[in-house]
């Protein structure tokens, strides 16, 4: 069985990519233990690459979070995008921030609740009402 193809466009080979962007990945391997396929689908075009983590990098810095805020962010994308590879390092990382086992229990909960939500209404085509999009980013109605 072979595995399907990550992206429609065709993927560069890491050792084909441009030195900035091969280093950029690498440390994302390095960090993370895999590199994530929008990273090498994005590299299809370079200069749309630098861009899209020129924001990211932008995005990043802008937020005022504690270190302690984006162990929790981190470990709930961790929830919500590679479950399988949790373990003791991630629990000790929390722990290192002063959230104890229920609080952890709590972050991944909600993490994977709202991945069920998301998934359901990807699933099923759902299209959420107008109201909802607007959900805390406007004062109701009074």
């Amino acid at each position: 069985m072979s595995t399907p193809p990550i992206s429609r466009y065709p993927v560069p080979k890491l050792e084909d990519l441009p030195a900035d962007i091969r280093a950029r990945i690498l440390e994302v391997q390095e960090k993370s233990g895999f590199v994530p396929n929008v990273f090498l689908a994005l590299a299809h075009r370079p200069a749309e690459w630098r861009a899209f983590f020129a924001y990211h990098d932008a995005l990043m810095c802008k937020a005022d979070i504690t270190p302690r805020q984006k162990a929790m962010l981190d470990f709930a994308m961790k929830v919500a995008l590679d479950s399988g590879a949790i373990g003791d390092a991630d629990y000790d990382t929390l722990h290192g921030h002063g959230f104890n086992d229920e609080d952890i229990w709590d972050i991944g909960a909600v993490a994977a609740f709202f991945g069920l939500s998301n998934r359901m209404a990807n699933m099923t085509a759902m299209r959420a009402n107008d109201e909802f999009y607007l959900m805390g980013r406007v004062p109701k109605q009074k």
